[in-house]
């Protein structure tokens, strides 16, 4: 009897066809992300010809989104979650409460129940972490305040449906589900097991996991074998968010960006990333190949207005919720436009939420059908709605004074204090940006004495600052309002410590406008922009890795020299 070989013939023709249509995507100038989509349709049960292994397939897609999880929690520190919890958490919980609201509107207007409108709502107001997080990272503002906001956000809906999935069977079982549960009537008790569950894993991760697998990471890196480090790396992604499914009943991918959180402690993290990056990407397309299995498309002929509800909800309804909270958080209007494309499209917690709702027999299997269809469409769409965002930033402003004043002129945060302004600013430098690399560069900074304005979006930085006395003004530098606050005009150098190169042409030319004599100081990641900026606003520009080789090569040199001089 031959052996099964469904795996292998599922990997390859998802892999195959996804690099075909992806290619065509492209081509076409659309996202690839649509090509690989189409790729799941074809070889889906709803079409004819091959079918692959749906179940092989959701598999191989979990584990995609387990290994992309881990590289955002590789880059994503503590702090960084912590930094965010004063929008991400109300705003999530809020933004959930108003998009559930929403799904249960629809459903009752289609003469659903109670239960099922609440299972259909909760599917519609979770995102999909993957989606967001290539789309952060295709247009390079996964690190920036408003990437950390988006992910931190997310992390917080993730909390959210774990405990959802828990508590659903219970109120299945309260509200006439058709599948009893051993929990019925015990809904306090299920609650205080699951925080109790999650509480424990997290403080094991954050006491113990902080320190165990950043030394094992070290010690498989001193046996000097590539192959074993990256097993190490995978392993530990795969193991951990495993070990936190079975064991403390959290999702893969929550416990997957934990494992990635506490292995960031490693001075080898960077490393570990690098390693599992092929991999991520690979199984993260198999992720939206294996979407595009579930979807059944003889939905949008049958059910069209149906459809485009459901669309409308996601895309537009629970979008505008996250914008006007972020804009009630007193965030500036791009933040608002970003959070709120990267939730305009929903994923692998709805899917799993309409299933266990069908299971449960709380949800209609049509139900299940919109949701998919919901999820197929908005993610095609989400890199349209991304490309959105500058534009609507554009005529929002151009056209809603209030918008303006909303962001700068009420916001006490948003302007220095008026005896500040007028003794001690003048000859000063303008730090734009305070991440890892401003806050280098702030410390030189006062080592030597130097003053100094920063200007960050993220609020609690900002209120940080100015809590250890430090200037500090809240607003993207991309706007003339945020460095005329920090009085750019007397300043006698600005330093861009971001690496937007798009926005920092925008800085350049507002900062030479009010002061033609500035000095300005560039970072950027790649020599070929690095040479437009020098070319186009003479400025000084220094890049990572070739200010890396600069300071290696000094250190090599001054070794040499006192080797030399102590030679007899």
């Amino acid at each position: 009897m031959p052996h099964s070989v469904d795996l292998i013939t599922t990997i390859a023709a998802a892999l195959g066809l996804a690099l075909i249509f992806g290619f065509i995507a492209v081509r076409l100038r659309l996202p690839a992300l649509v090509g690989y989509l189409l790729a799941g349709i074809l070889i889906g049960p709803f079409t004819p010809g091959f079918v692959a292994d749906t179940a092989l397939a959701g598999q191989l897609a979990e584990i995609g989104v387990m290994l992309l999880m881990f590289g955002v929690g590789l880059h994503f520190s503590l702090d960084d979650l912590l930094s965010v919890k004063k929008i991400a958490l109300p705003g999530a919980v809020v933004q959930i409460a108003v998009a559930t609201l929403m799904g249960m509107g629809l459903a009752t207007w289609w003469g659903w129940d109670l239960m099922a409108g609440i299972v259909f709502g909760l599917s519609l107001s979770v995102a999909s972490t993957v989606v967001l997080l290539k789309a952060l990272e295709s247009r390079g503002v996964l690190a920036t305040p408003n990437g950390r906001i988006a992910v931190g956000w997310l992390v917080v809906e993730d909390l959210v449906m774990v405990l959802v999935l828990v508590l659903l069977p219970p109120l299945a079982g309260m509200f006439g589900g058709s599948t009893a549960t051993p929990h019925e009537g015990n809904l306090l008790a299920t609650l205080a097991i699951t925080l109790g569950q999650v509480a424990l894993f997290i403080a094991l991760m954050l006491v113990v996991g902080r320190r165990l697998f950043p030394w094992l990471l070290w010690q498989v890196a001193r046996t000097g074998s590539r192959e074993l480090f990256t097993l190490c790396v995978v392993a530990a992604a795969l193991g951990i968010a495993y070990g936190s499914a079975a064991l403390f009943g959290v999702s893969f991918a929550l416990g997957a960006f934990f494992a990635g959180m506490v292995l960031r402690e490693s001075a080898l993290s960077y490393r570990a990333a690098e390693e599992s990056l092929p991999l991520r990407d690979a199984f993260a397309v198999l992720f939206f190949v294996a979407v595009g299995m579930l979807f059944d498309p003889r939905v949008l002929m049958e059910q069209p207005l149906q459809v485009l509800a459901v669309v409308a909800i996601i895309i537009f309804g629970k979008s505008l919720a996250a914008f006007l909270l972020v804009l009630a958080f007193r965030y500036p209007l791009n933040t608002a436009l970003t959070v709120s494309a990267s939730l305009a499209q929903i994923g692998e917690f709805s899917f799993i939420l309409a299933g266990l709702g069908v299971t449960l027999g709380v949800l209609p299997v049509a139900g299940q059908s919109l949701i998919l269809a919901g999820a197929l469409i908005s993610i095609a769409l989400n890199p349209l709605v991304f490309q959105m965002v500058e534009p609507a930033q554009a005529w929002i402003r151009s056209r809603s004074r209030r918008a303006r004043e909303l962001e700068h002129r009420d916001d006490p945060l948003a302007e220095l204090p008026a005896d500040v302004a007028s003794h001690s600013l003048s000859g000063h430098v303008v730090l734009v940006g305070f991440g890892r690399v401003g806050q280098r560069i702030a410390e030189a900074l006062d080592a030597r004495g130097l003053p100094y304005v920063v200007a960050e979006q993220q609020r609690e930085a900002v209120e940080k600052l100015r809590g250890h006395g430090i200037h500090a003004v809240v607003g993207d530098a991309f706007e003339p309002a945020v460095l005329i606050q920090a009085h750019v005009a007397r300043a006698q150098m600005l330093v861009i410590a971001t690496p937007d190169t798009f926005k920092a042409r925008r800085m350049i030319e507002i900062a030479r406008t009010l002061n033609p004599r500035i000095h300005v100081i560039v970072r950027s990641h790649s020599e070929d922009e690095a040479e437009l900026l020098r070319r186009e606003h003479a400025v000084e520009v220094l890049v990572g890795e070739r200010e890396l080789a600069n300071s290696m090569v000094r250190h090599v040199s001054e070794h040499a020299e006192a080797h030399a001089t102590a030679q007899p």
